[in-house]
């Protein structure tokens, strides 16, 4: 087990395509860190890099004490779990576990130690004589995973690993990571596309776009305070709702103004927002950061936003509305299922002013509510 640390790597392709852009970060020894962003955010290459399949365009890796810049990926003593569990067909259970160890000569007694250790680990251990056509996904996801375990590497690297699995089996088998990284304690690189996967799985997660960090930080340190618009957006299920406006100032309070309606945002908010009256803005509200109230009853209240519901999902105890307003065609608020309103129903949706975000405009606009953030842009 150990740390890995990334400095100022880069990563170009011929064309040129940069591909992961002067990235650096620390990954301490025994942590599960998880880099998640949208398809070609340079997540995978940068996992890649770390392994020794990619070459590095420039900047430094290391693994423990050692820079690995021009160590084989043999030799980096790591362990890669892919999407495609790349098991050999041929082969049964027990010697696809065995295989790298084999190649390392390591005595024959200890080989089948290891392979039956991590097989009770992960409930393996009467499919040790079968081949992989007779598991199933989940299955084979396990002896790709006990694969891993048997060369007790420095660190696990695990590239979107539970993709082709069904959602009930992707839930059980992330649940099931969790629980391995717990009794192994092995420093592990995770990356996914899916970000309730790394909400759920990172102790800290890592969000990228273009080949850029955005942020770093533990889920709910991501979730309740994003660096940008972009990371807002990702980061949560349904995503962010997003709303133009304008900043205005009036009876000590800083509103931001819609258009067709008004909300007071909280007090914590102005002196972050002071002397920006005028200033176009993008406020982000969560889904649940909504409740309904009935039409009329707030009218003229400065946290309320006037809506017409388009759909209805239930999700059980709770439901997702996507609704209209004049200027926004697409705002969703999740809410008490049992409330029971109607697809085409006119309802006001009461702001908790407590937990919005104000961004600077554009795709990347920074988030303005953070106190370093708006000292910046100042």
């Amino acid at each position: 087990m150990a740390e890995v640390v990334l400095t100022q790597v880069t990563k170009v392709f011929p064309g040129p395509v940069l591909a992961v852009d002067d990235i650096s970060l620390e990954i301490r020894d025994k942590e599960f860190i998880v880099l998640v962003g949208p398809s070609g955010c340079g997540k995978s290459t940068t996992l890649r890099m770390v392994a020794g399949l990619e070459e590095i365009t420039k900047g430094e890796i290391s693994i423990g004490d050692r820079v690995v810049n021009d160590v084989p990926p043999k030799d980096r003593d790591i362990a890669m779990v892919f999407q495609n569990y790349a098991l050999y067909p041929h082969m049964t259970v027990y010697k696809n576990m065995a295989f790298a160890l084999k190649l390392r000569k390591v005595p024959r007694a200890e080989i089948d130690a290891r392979v039956r250790d991590a097989a009770g680990v992960l409930g393996i251990g009467e499919l040790l004589d079968r081949k992989p056509k007779a598991l199933s996904g989940g299955q084979r996801q396990r002896v790709a995973v006990g694969r891993a375990i048997v060369r007790q590497p420095e660190a696990f690297l695990f590239d979107e690993p539970l993709s082709n699995l069904d959602a009930k089996l992707r839930v059980e088998m992330r649940a099931e990571l969790k629980r391995l990284h717990r009794q192994l304690q092995t420093t592990t690189i995770y990356v996914t596309h899916d970000q309730e996967e790394a909400m759920t799985l990172g102790d800290r997660i890592v969000v990228m776009k273009d080949g850029v960090v955005h942020q770093c930080g533990g889920p709910l340190e991501v979730y309740d305070t994003p660096a940008n618009r972009f990371v807002a957006g990702f980061v949560g299920t349904p995503p962010m709702n997003f709303l133009d406006g304008t900043l205005a100032e009036a009876d000590g309070g800083v509103y931001l103004d819609e258009g067709t309606f008004k909300l007071r945002l909280a007090d914590q908010q102005v002196p972050l927002l002071a002397g920006r009256a005028g200033q176009d803005v993008v406020l982000g509200i969560r889904p649940e950061a909504m409740a309904l109230e009935p039409q009329g009853r707030f009218a003229g209240a400065d946290n309320v936003v006037p809506v017409q519901i388009s759909v209805i999902e239930p999700l059980g105890e709770k439901m997702d509305l996507y609704t209209t307003t004049a200027n926004h065609p697409h705002i969703v608020a999740r809410v008490d299922a049992r409330r029971g309103p109607e697809a085409g129903q006119d309802l006001s949706l009461h702001v908790d002013v407590q937990k919005v975000h104000v961004f600077e405009p554009g795709d990347e606009g920074v988030n303005l509510s953070l106190p370093q953030a708006a000292e910046a842009t100042a």
